[in-house]
C-alpha cells in the first residue's frame, strides 16, 4: 500500500490542485468526526459508503484516503486497489497527524 505523510502530500499537492480535482482527498470519516475537524476540500464518503460509491471515483485521478489516524483509510486504500484503482494513498496518521504537522487550527480527538 502507498502511503504518504501530510507533509509529503503537502510537498506533492497543493489547495489548488485539490480545487482544481488534479488530485482527490476523499475523508472516509463519520458525519460526527467531520463535526470536529475537516479539509475543506476533501470529498466526505464514509467508509461504509466506499462500495456503493466507486463510480464516483476517477481512476484517472490520484486518491488520497484519510481518517482520523489512517487505519480504516488503509483498509480502504486495500479495497480500491483491490477494484483496480492504481493511484490511491493513504494518507499516514490522518488527519490528526495533519494537525500535528500542517495545521494547528484543526482539533485533534
Amino acid at each position: 500500500m502507498k502511503e504518504l505523510t501530510p507533509s509529503q502530500y503537502r510537498q506533492r499537492w497543493s489547495e489548488d490542485d485539490e480545487r482544481d480535482g488534479r488530485v482527490v482527498m476523499i475523508d472516509v470519516r463519520e458525519d460526527h468526526e467531520l463535526a470536529i475537524s475537516r479539509l475543506p476540500n476533501a470529498v466526505h464518503m464514509p467508509m461504509g459508503e466506499v462500495p456503493g460509491r466507486l463510480a464516483e471515483l476517477d481512476r484517472d485521478r490520484p486518491l488520497v484516503v484519510l481518517c482520523r489516524s489512517g487505519g480504516r483509510s488503509g483498509q480502504v486504500v486495500q479495497y480500491l486497489q483491490q477494484q483496480g484503482f492504481e493511484d490511491v494513498y493513504n494518507l499516514a496518521g490522518g488527519i490528526n497527524e495533519w494537525a500535528e504537522t500542517l495545521d494547528p487550527t484543526l482539533t485533534v480527538y
